[in-house]
């Protein structure tokens, strides 16, 4: 059977699922989406996700045309649709057909798309090993130009980094900020831990306020390990004794190198693999 879209309120074939070539989301990337994965055939952090999702549009002025209620709905049904027991959701909203120019005022019809499929970022292995990962030149946006809470269908600024890091060899890399701090990766949120306290960039810092970021940081709470979120550079991540990644596709996966320097001795660490367990056993309950 064909993978199942949603698309404007009908469940189609993904050979039928089509939008109009003047839709603003494809034209200037004038939309929002989010990544949701399912877990035993649950959708997992769903409110979650659907907050940010309608944050982000109240933040472009984009009016998403059906509740929250409604939406959830519409993401069970795909899910279902599609017998996803294990996989990931794609929601993407555009803000609709329009004219060949930037005034929202002559769009319409802002399309609300589901996908609901499998997904494998990354190789099993990689979360016994640890990634690799390299620091782009390509640096986050400035927090003044776009707010990087919102999840926008913009990711030139992610996909640039991207090909450094692949370039590089590199499944990932490492973003700074206009300050040269230390702001995420192009998917994923970065955490290092030093002398067992485990720190990460905060909001401040031109980051996304991933939801797999905040619930690894209640988890951490939750054990008793001190979270410090705190502007860092390169430096610190240098000198730390673990790293790790956090998003919702990635989950919590090692890194074990930056720019050609091992951290800590080079092997996931302890607390790393702790919080990873944690995790694993949250998305089963």
């Amino acid at each position: 059977m064909s993978l199942q879209i949603y698309l404007d309120g009908k469940l189609l074939p993904k050979e039928e699922a089509k939008i109009s070539v003047f839709d603003h989301g494809l034209l200037y990337g004038d939309g929002v989406f989010e990544g949701i994965r399912v877990y035993s055939k649950k959708v997992f952090l769903m409110q979650e996700h659907i907050d940010r999702l309608y944050e982000s549009a109240l933040a472009i002025r984009l009016e998403i045309p059906l509740s929250k209620d409604e939406m959830i709905k519409a993401v069970n049904e795909t899910v279902a649709a599609n017998k996803i027991e294990d996989g990931y959701v794609r929601l993407v909203i555009t803000r609709g057909a329009g004219s060949l120019g930037l005034d929202i005022r002559r769009t319409s019809n802002p399309q609300v798309i589901i996908i609901a499929d499998n997904i494998s970022l990354y190789d099993p292995q990689l979360y016994e090993d640890g990634l690799k990962i390299i620091t782009a030149a390509t640096i986050r946006n400035h927090p003044a130009a776009l707010s990087s809470r919102v999840k926008s269908l913009n990711y030139l600024n992610n996909i640039m980094a991207k090909i450094e890091g692949t370039d590089a060899g590199c499944l990932e890399a490492l973003m700074l900020n206009h300050k040269g701090e230390v702001a995420e990766c192009t998917g994923d949120n970065i955490f290092i831990i030093k002398d067992g306290v485990v720190k990460t960039p905060s909001i401040d810092a031109g980051i996304l306020e991933g939801i797999t970021r905040n619930a690894v940081i209640k988890l951490a709470e939750q054990s008793g390990i001190t979270v410090e979120q705190i502007p860092f550079t390169r430096h610190d991540i240098f000198i730390a004794d673990e790293c790790f990644l956090t998003g919702s596709a990635a989950e919590v996966i090692p890194v074990v190198e930056l720019d050609g320097r091992k951290i800590g001795d080079g092997k996931p660490g302890p607390i790393t693999k702790e919080l990873n367990e944690k995790f694993k056993k949250l998305t089963r309950e």
